[in-house]
């Protein structure tokens, strides 16, 4: 496909997407990496990072209209909180709760989750059959909602979820399925566990010693597969934890390549190969 594609696709006369965030938008990949995939296929067109206070996401999100832009990504803290500020939601962001793009079609903004299927594809190519497993999820945000969703969805046969707000995981479960698990009682969920997914955004030593000091005292007798959703870390206590498990690991790369392929063709009509998104994310 061509750039035609796209301005017939969209009533955008600006190719301009957004990433919306915290301060911690200065630090992820998603804003280059777009910029670099429209380079690649041929459009003029650009991803800019916008930093967003908590109480300014509703104008940040009307601002898509009074900009034209064509849409926008939407990560940590906001996946669940934009949902508010939306015209409609696709039946999967609606049922998961989360968002993490938007599509601007004229002066309506609907919002998708590219994550769930993100996680779906990257276990696949691992060739990890979720049906029947047992799975467990740290975390309790808009990730994790993914997460569980997508898993149930995929017939586990049991997932527990986990975090650090024991009511928010039981909200979670309550609205989507699993069972909530208390961080006191989360020795006894990993040593069950076929799948440890990480659904918070903290990986390294430095974001969180605590969570590290809990990862690095895990049973994970029988994981088959630790799955951090982020990725980018020189030092990662869940590859760490795994290794000593010997356990097979994956970082949030694959899945970042999936779902960003998702979110690129819903903005634009044109498939890229997951590859092309790998490739682009190393320069």
């Amino acid at each position: 496909m061509t750039a035609a594609v796209f301005s017939a696709r969209f009533d955008a006369t600006n190719p301009v997407f957004g990433i919306f965030s915290d301060g911690r938008i200065h630090g992820s990949l998603s804003p280059g990496l777009f910029s670099r995939v429209m380079a690649r296929v041929g459009l003029e067109g650009a991803c800019v990072p916008f930093q967003v206070d908590p109480e300014d996401l509703g104008a940040a999100v009307a601002s898509l209209r009074i900009l034209h832009l064509a849409g926008a990504g939407v990560a940590a803290p906001y996946k669940e909180r934009v949902v508010r500020h939306l015209d409609s939601l696709s039946e999967g962001a609606r049922i998961i709760g989360a968002v993490n793009t938007i599509v601007r079609l004229k002066t309506v903004l609907k919002g998708y989750n590219t994550n769930a299927i993100g996680i779906m594809d990257a276990l696949d190519e691992r060739g990890f059959a979720v049906a029947g497993r047992r799975a467990l999820v740290l975390g309790t945000g808009g990730a994790a909602r993914a997460a569980v969703f997508i898993l149930i969805w995929l017939h586990a046969d049991q997932v527990w979820v986990a975090g650090r707000d024991p009511e928010a995981a039981v909200r979670l479960t309550a609205a989507l399925g699993g069972a909530a698990v208390a961080l006191s009682r989360l020795a006894g969920a990993a040593r069950q566990a076929d799948l440890v997914i990480n659904a918070t955004s903290v990986s390294s030593p430095e974001e969180g010693p605590e969570l590290a000091g809990l990862a690095s005292t895990l049973p994970l007798e029988k994981c088959r597969l630790l799955l951090d959703l982020n990725c980018g870390r020189r030092e990662n206590f869940w590859r760490a934890a795994a290794e000593a498990a010997r356990c097979p690991f994956c970082d949030g790369l694959r899945v970042l390549a999936y779902q960003a392929r998702r979110s690129f063709f819903l903005w634009t009509g044109i498939e890229v190969s997951p590859e092309e998104f790998v490739s682009a994310l190393h320069g």
